[in-house]
């Protein structure tokens, strides 16, 4: 899986992380969006649901777009994928988990425990991994 910065909803997304950075969270959703509308590939709409998620003000709507970018990138063909399950499946459980409903929680927070594997070694991977083992703990 490649980021192809030739991609238009790669280069919305990646103007919307900008404008989300300079605090204009409205003008970055709207890039968001923009790129959920004119996704055409589930690699394109996992990583514009993916972006829709963080700009969600309700637990319920943030659940949805998590679970759509889920749905879109297990149907991407590519191993590569894997890397990013651990923390979509991650962000899945913490919405269960903050709806109370900890049986969900637990199931995802496994199914992101068993991608784990292919997290790299590094900061990025190792704060996910934490992450995961931390919801884990909290659950059981």
């Amino acid at each position: 899986m490649e980021f192809n910065q030739d991609n238009k909803v790669v280069q919305l997304c990646a103007a919307g992380m900008e404008l989300e950075g300079q605090g204009k969270l409205i003008e970055a959703n709207n890039r968001f969006e923009e790129a959920w509308n004119f996704a055409s590939t589930d690699f394109e709409k996992f990583t514009a649901a993916h972006y829709m998620a963080r700009q969600q003000k309700s637990i319920l709507d943030k659940l949805n777009w998590d679970n759509t970018a889920l749905k879109h990138a297990l149907k991407i063909n590519d191993d590569s994928i894997k890397e990013t399950l651990p923390s979509l499946y991650l962000n899945i459980g913490k919405c269960y988990e903050d709806l109370s409903d900890f049986e969900n929680a637990k199931i995802n927070y496994k199914a992101a425990f068993s991608f784990s594997t292919y997290l790299p070694d590094n900061g990025y991977g190792n704060m996910i991994k934490a992450g995961i083992n931390r919801a884990l703990d909290r659950i059981n």
